[in-house]
C-alpha cells in the first residue's frame, strides 16, 4: 500500500481562529478554505490536518486516516482489514471535505473511526450526503458510518 501522510480531523468551534493558531503553528497558509471547513496539507510535518465547525461536545477528534496514493490502496487496506477480521464501511466517489474520494472505515474498541482514502479530485461541496448524525454529533466528513450497528462485513454501501 502506498501510503502518503497520516489524516486528523479536528471538531473545532471557530474556523476562523483555529485556522489563524494553525497558520502561526506550522508556518503556512491553509491549503483549502471554505465555509466552516479548513485543510492544511503538510510537508514537513508530513500530515493531512482538516477541521470542521461542529457543536462542542467534549470530543474533538472526529476521526483519524491514512492518505494513499490510488484506489488500489483503498481496496489492499479494505482486503487486507477483512482478512484481519475488522468490520468495514466502504464509500465510492463520495464527496467529502470539498474532495471526492474513495475510503474504508474500521473502528477500534473505543468507538475511534480510522479511515484509509485517496483524494481523487475536487469537490464543490463539503459532502455527497446529507450530514448524518454520529455518535459524537460531527456532520460531513465524520465516521456516521461507523456506529456499530451500521458496520457490515465489507459490503460497500
Amino acid at each position: 500500500m502506498n501510503v502518503l501522510k497520516p489524516h486528523i480531523s479536528l471538531n473545532i468551534s471557530n474556523i476562523d481562529a483555529s485556522v489563524a493558531f494553525y497558520e502561526r503553528a506550522f508556518g503556512v497558509r491553509a491549503t483549502k478554505r471554505r465555509p466552516g471547513y479548513a485543510k492544511f496539507d503538510l510537508a514537513s510535518p508530513s500530515l493531512n490536518l482538516t477541521m470542521q465547525e461542529a457543536p462542542r461536545t467534549g470530543v474533538n477528534a472526529s476521526h483519524f486516516g491514512i492518505q494513499v496514493a490510488s484506489t488500489e490502496d483503498v481496496l489492499e487496506a479494505k482486503s487486507r482489514f477483512e482478512a484481519a477480521e475488522l468490520k468495514t464501511f466502504t464509500e465510492e466517489d463520495t464527496a467529502c471535505c470539498y474532495a471526492v474520494q474513495d475510503k474504508v472505515w474500521i473502528e477500534d474498541p473505543d468507538g475511534n473511526s480510522w479511515e484509509v482514502f485517496v483524494v481523487k479530485g475536487d469537490a464543490d461541496v463539503m459532502g455527497s450526503q446529507p450530514a448524518m448524525p454520529s455518535k459524537n454529533d460531527a456532520s460531513c466528513c465524520a465516521p456516521a458510518c461507523c456506529v456499530p450497528a451500521k458496520l457490515n462485513d465489507g459490503a460497500a454501501r
